[in-house]
């Protein structure tokens, strides 16, 4: 047994189930990073967090894995190609840390990807891009502007940015 000291669920939000967001082009941050041990062992990975600053999946995570040392030759490539593609989004170009990288938007591509284990559908970010100019943190996402045809509300208003 474990003592829950007076929790009370009508005080909290119930987490809800995380189906994959659409595909799609959303503007998100980096809000966290760590070097990660591979599975095998003889590597390391970059674990990238990345938060949706907008639209209707504001707030929500997803993950980019950056294979920086393995022994694998071409996941090390794709890996640095990532990396530079991350840092020329969000224009700091010899970063000496991840957190360099943080809070700073920039747009992922995000895509929907069938898992080998168990066929489930869910995120993969394959692509990384500068925010547009004039783009405000709480515009709605590139996606969802696709899927409605709508004018971006950074038009509608003026131009704010």
């Amino acid at each position: 047994m474990a003592n829950l000291n007076g929790f009370n669920a009508n005080d909290v939000e119930p987490n809800s189930s995380f189906e994959p967001i659409p595909a799609g082009k959303y503007l998100a941050a980096i809000t966290a990073s760590g070097t990660k041990p591979t599975k095998s062992g003889g590597g390391s990975y970059l674990e990238l967090t990345f938060s949706i600053l907008d639209g209707d999946y504001k707030g929500r995570q997803l993950w980019a894995r950056l294979n920086l040392d393995n022994p694998n030759a071409t996941a090390v490539k794709i890996a640095r190609g990532d990396l530079s593609a991350i840092c020329r989004a969000v224009n700091v170009m010899q970063p000496k840390d991840s957190v360099d990288l943080h809070n700073l938007p920039l747009i992922i591509n995000v895509k929907l990807k069938k898992r080998a284990d168990n066929d489930e559908l869910t995120n993969e970010i394959k692509g990384f891009a500068p925010k547009p100019a004039g783009n405000t943190s709480d515009t709605t996402s590139t996606q969802s502007q696709q899927a409605s045809g709508s004018t971006p509300p950074w038009k509608r208003c003026g131009g704010v940015g």
